[in-house]
C-alpha cells in the first residue's frame, strides 16, 4: 500500500470484507507502541442506521401493508 498525497490509503477489498467495512465507515488510526491499527469508532452508526437516517421523512403518504404488497407484487397490472 501506498499512502497518496493526501495521506490516504486503500484498505484492500479482501480485508474490508473480512472485516464488514463499507463506505462511510468511520475508522480511527491509533498508535499501539510503534504499530498504527485502524480500527472502526465505537461510537459511529452502522451502515442500515446511516441509510435510515438519509431516508427517514422522505415518504409521501401512507400505504397500508396489504397496498404495498399488491404494488410489489404487480397485482396492480393483472400480473401474478
Amino acid at each position: 500500500m501506498k499512502i497518496n498525497s493526501k495521506g490516504q490509503v486503500t484498505i484492500p477489498a479482501p480485508l474490508r470484507a473480512k472485516y464488514n467495512l463499507h463506505e462511510g465507515d468511520e475508522v480511527e488510526v491509533i498508535e499501539f507502541g510503534n504499530v498504527l491499527q485502524i480500527v472502526r469508532r465505537e461510537d459511529s452508526l452502522t451502515r442500515g442506521q446511516r441509510l435510515v437516517r438519509h431516508m427517514r421523512g422522505r415518504g409521501k403518504g401512507t400505504m397500508t401493508t396489504d397496498e404495498i404488497m399488491k404494488m410489489m407484487r404487480g397485482d396492480e397490472w393483472g400480473e401474478v
